[in-house]
């Protein structure tokens, strides 16, 4: 079985700094961070705090072609992932894995469609909220990696690959026996609490002592869950009893990743989560209304916040 060595990230935001400080203290580990001259500019210019320290790492740009990466590891936002997709392409050799760390249920498709469903795994982060100011990250550690094959209960050699690199370098995981039921739960996570949370401003606290405001995340979720069904995925009325146990362990002071995106006038990701559940929805003819009508203020929010920083 081959050993990973050859490390590249692209996306250095709260996700892919979590895992970039992680790697970078393991020896034998040859990691580098991917970006264009501008950002590495803005990002030397700049470091990266993750709390309190500052980090120094290794960048190479999209021209780079004097590296072949064992795993590739994307954590930028959705809008960036064709993009991404470009400046990888240098880094892929016959057998490097690639995992995508980004929202949503559609990434894992749109890599196989261009470097082929050989070298990708089903993969998603789960974990307490980062809270991200300007380059300063701060995280508590709790965090887990969800990866496999869409089916598990025989583990392939590439995910064993994977599973040994993640215990050499201390990064916590898991190997669900089926990805497909796990890519819908976290998939309601984002569906329910992230989109609530903009609507609502509410933090986690706010979800764990309301009834009210809980409730419009269950909405949310119960027509994703109708979706899921459409689609295909098994066990799914265990799926809303799981992310309400989960939502009770987060932290109540924190705020979602897309609460913080409106507040820090950044945009939003609700076209892949209320926008791709509506586009379900009609291919499926089951009514979205909660989503459509979230995608469509949120949107507007988004809107309004790029119109107001210009």
């Amino acid at each position: 079985m081959k050993e990973i060595k050859n490390v590249v990230i692209c996306g250095l935001g709260a996700i892919g700094t979590i895992y970039a400080a992680k790697i970078s203290e393991t020896k034998d580990v040859n990691l580098k961070i991917l970006a264009d001259k501008e950002r590495i500019n803005k990002y030397t210019q700049n470091p990266t705090l993750f709390n309190g320290k500052e980090l120094d790492f290794v960048f190479v740009t999209p021209q780079d072609n004097t590296i072949q990466a064992d795993l590739i590891i994307l954590a930028t936002k959705n809008s960036g992932l064709e993009s991404a997709l470009l400046q990888i392409k240098n880094f892929v050799a016959p057998d490097t894995i690639i995992l995508s760390l980004l929202n949503g249920i559609k990434s894992e498709e749109e890599i196989s469609n261009v470097y082929g469903q050989d070298k990708v795994l089903y993969s998603y982060y789960i974990g307490h909220t980062s809270t991200r100011t300007g380059r300063n990250i701060a995280h508590d550690g709790v965090y887990n990696t969800v990866f496999g094959e869409k089916n598990n209960l025989k583990k392939s050699d590439k995910v064993l690959t994977v599973a040994n690199f993640f215990d050499k370098t201390g990064i916590p995981y898991s190997i669900p026996e089926d990805m497909q039921y796990s890519m819908w739960w976290k998939f309601l996570v984002n569906v329910g609490y992230n989109q609530a949370s903009a609507l609502l401003r509410a933090s986690y606290g706010d979800f764990q002592r309301s009834k009210k405001v809980n409730d419009i995340a269950i909405k949310l979720m119960q027509e994703a869950v109708l979706i899921a069904q459409a689609e295909g995925v098994k066990n799914t009325e265990k799926l809303i009893p799981e992310v309400l146990e989960v939502i009770k362990t987060m932290l109540p002071e924190t705020k979602t990743s897309m609460l913080q995106d409106i507040e820090a006038k950044r945009k939003t990701e609700v076209e892949i989560f209320a926008g791709y559940l509506s586009e379900l929805g009609k291919k499926h003819n089951i009514p979205t209304p909660y989503n459509d009508i979230c995608c469509e203020i949120i949107s507007a929010m988004d809107e309004k916040n790029s119109l107001s920083v210009i």
